[in-house]
């Protein structure tokens, strides 16, 4: 999401004139995005506006500005730690950025935009000039905020309550970007199977979004991201059934395999629960493949919660996953309470990160020697070398003599190692 509305951020600068510039030396206004979902990016954000500093020494000082998350988060708090920061914006505000941007040349004054007004962002960006040519995959975002509030999480805090875009506009983006030549899109939201955009007296839920992308000729491929499990019903079970553009790969955290942890994390669900949505995918889609979240070192966890989790994960038998140790997030409940050795904590997400890897690994090699169906999405620096993914989102490498890019092509996968396919061009697939 941060990736999306970076690329809105820079429509909108486009619109008082400021372009990209691929050195920060020469920048005159520098915009850092940010993300406060664990403390180590918050601190990277103060220690980057170092590196910053130093660069700019002997120059002119650019209009600096501060976005996302950890300036939702902090707000006034980021002027008290840094002099460098002009002006702070957060994730639903970026909008008024031009006006901001303006206003702070005339007026050389700080300023600090953290309201939550999502219909207005959205209403603004809709009229955006698109300022770069659209990618193969292109990110999409439907949803925003979380209603949810595990005991672990700042995105209510920081993105606000659930909010669904309206289906109008979101179908408007599809259809520029699928004029320029999109084939994949991503639709993305900080909780995004709980979409739900009332229209008169139709409702729109993510389901029934998917089933009207579904009838862009030009898309090939719909992709959702992040979900959480009590928002998966039977209607958005059966679109991996029906729909052959919704890709069958799933991205579903659970973030513990433990029923005392899920509980204290405030999830709301089980691990019988999820282990039985998992049942009914697999019988919608028997080629759907899993990823998920896991948070090691959760207040409370003990070694047989940790032991819970990898048996979940040997279980599911996911695909790729995300491990992280657990970060507390002032102003959630989890802060302060029964914090485990970082010791242990890193001796348990390395654990839990090889038993993951090898997982993948494993996917990975029963690939080689067999044909997958890749959208190429770019040439890469390589001489003659394309990369796509497959159906279930493997990275994959291959050459050709000609422009690929674009293109359904079966790949016959010749060797791999744990984070890519290398292939040969079998034949051209088609848009089928």
């Amino acid at each position: 999401m941060n990736e999306y509305d970076s690329d809105k951020i820079s429509d909108l600068m486009n619109t008082i004139n400021f372009i990209k510039t691929e050195d920060v030396s020469d920048a005159e206004c520098i915009i850092f995005n940010t993300c406060h979902i664990r403390e180590k990016a918050t601190e990277k954000v103060y220690s980057d506006i170092g590196k910053i500093k130093k660069i700019n020494r002997n120059k002119e000082k650019p209009i600096f500005v501060l976005a996302g998350c950890v300036a939702q988060a902090e707000g006034e708090e980021i002027f008290k730690r840094t002099k460098y920061v002009d002006i702070v914006v957060g994730p639903q505000s970026y909008h008024r950025l031009p006006a901001q941007i303006t206003n702070f040349i005339n007026k050389r004054e700080n300023f600090i935009d953290t309201n939550f007004k999502l219909i207005e962002k959205f209403d603004t960006l809709d009229h955006l000039q698109i300022s770069r040519k659209p990618k193969i995959s292109e990110l999409i975002t439907i949803q925003e905020g979380c209603d949810k509030f595990c005991s672990f999480c700042v995105v209510p805090y920081t993105r606000g309550p659930e909010f669904s875009r309206s289906i109008h506009s979101i179908l408007n983006e599809i259809k520029k970007i699928a004029d320029e030549g999109t084939k994949e899109v991503f639709l993305l939201g900080q909780n995004v199977s709980a979409y739900k955009y009332i229209d008169g007296n139709k409702t729109y839920n993510l389901p029934s979004l998917i089933n009207e992308i579904a009838k862009f000729d030009q898309i090939k491929r719909i992709r959702f991201t992040t979900s959480h499990p009590n928002d998966m019903d039977e209607e958005l079970i059966d679109a991996f059934r029906v729909h052959k553009k919704l890709m069958p790969q799933l991205h579903l955290p659970i973030q513990s395999g433990s029923n005392k942890i899920l509980k204290l994390m405030n999830r709301k669900h089980t691990k019988e629960y999820y282990l039985e949505l998992i049942t009914k995918f697999r019988k919608a889609n028997p080629a759907i493949e899993f990823s998920s979240d896991f948070i090691i070192g959760y207040p409370g966890e003990e070694q047989e919660d940790f032991n819970e989790t990898l048996e979940i994960i040997k279980e599911v038998n996911f695909v790729n996953s995300y491990s992280f140790i657990y970060s507390q997030r002032p102003g959630t409940p989890a802060v302060n309470k029964n914090q485990i050795l970082l010791e242990i904590c890193k001796s348990r997400l390395m654990e839990l990160q090889n038993l993951l890897f090898n997982n993948q690994l494993k996917k990975n090699e029963l690939l080689v020697g067999k044909t997958t169906e890749i959208l190429v999405e770019n040439k890469t620096s390589q001489p003659g070398q394309f990369f796509g993914r497959n159906q279930h989102m493997f990275p994959a490498f291959f050459n050709s003599n000609h422009n690929k890019t674009g293109e359904l092509l079966n790949i016959k996968i010749v060797s791999c190692n744990r984070n890519n396919l290398f292939g040969v061009l079998e034949k051209q697939g088609t848009f089928a």
